[in-house]
């Protein structure tokens, strides 16, 4: 069979933890299969908080593959199947994350002892657990005049990134280096750390387990289709209309 030409291939980029792995196991079974009866005409990207090491033994498990990954929060991407970096993404991302970046953050988290490390972090992030809101933000207040950005999600993920870098912005950049088609993509996602994915202005799914405060925030947007399915369910609905539309979207699936 010829292989769809990548530009008219359908692009689902896709968090993972309660998105694309999410729901129940026969929910995953039907998106999976789906997805691996009409593999020649889509491009799978996991998009995903989770470090490159986890998504390597993740597509060793899986019947669908990723084509490419972008993990640890939009902080490091690999494309193709020997996951090779993309040297102007990597020359974008290494530009706002200095070397001493790490450590004078942990200087500043240091006087915060409700933050708690994280077991494995990769990338060009720090990252910790939070449980109370409020040392969080004050935590937050204080990194952000090192000039990085902080990231809560989920009511207890804390994540320093680069500035002006998410899931988002590096989803863009890898589309244009990849050569594939804005208009072609679907996003989803269900915390906020998948928010960016959104104001990319892509075509996207919020699936039905979406954490209040990412439903509050993409309500109004005319990109995003709210599902009552959770997880990998909410996934499926959404693409399969998008996919067999060819692009064009609506929102509000009936």
């Amino acid at each position: 069979m010829m292989m769809v030409a990548d530009c008219k291939r359908t692009v689902l980029a896709t968090d993972l933890d309660g998105t694309f792995l999410g729901g129940g196991a026969s929910a995953r079974a039907q998106l999976y299969s789906w997805i691996a009866d009409r593999r020649e005409e889509f491009i799978v990207i996991f998009v995903s908080g989770r470090g490159l090491g986890f998504m390597r033994e993740l597509a060793d498990c899986l019947p669908v593959r990723p084509d490419h990954v972008i993990g640890n929060v939009g902080t490091s991407v690999a494309a193709g199947p020997d996951w090779c970096p993309l040297a102007d993404i990597e020359s974008w991302l290494d530009a706002r994350w200095p070397n001493d970046a790490p450590a004078r953050i942990a200087e500043v988290l240091a006087r915060y002892p409700g933050l708690t490390e994280q077991p494995v972090v990769e990338g060009r992030r720090v990252s910790r657990y939070y449980s109370d809101h409020v040392e969080a933000m004050a935590a937050q207040a204080d990194v952000e005049q090192l000039g990085f950005e902080v990231l809560l999600s989920d009511g207890q993920y804390f994540d320093v990134l680069p500035p002006g870098v998410r899931k988002g912005p590096t989803l863009l950049r890898t589309l244009t280096a990849l050569g594939l088609a804005r208009e072609r993509t679907l996003v989803a996602g269900d915390t906020l750390n998948d928010l960016s994915l959104f104001e990319t202005g892509l075509a996207g799914v919020a699936v039905g387990n979406s954490e209040p405060e990412l439903v509050h925030a993409v309500r109004a947007r005319p990109n995003v289709h709210l599902s009552a399915k959770p997880g990998a369910a909410g996934v499926l609905e959404a693409l399969k209309a998008f996919h067999e539309r060819g692009g064009l979207w609506e929102h509000r699936l009936s």
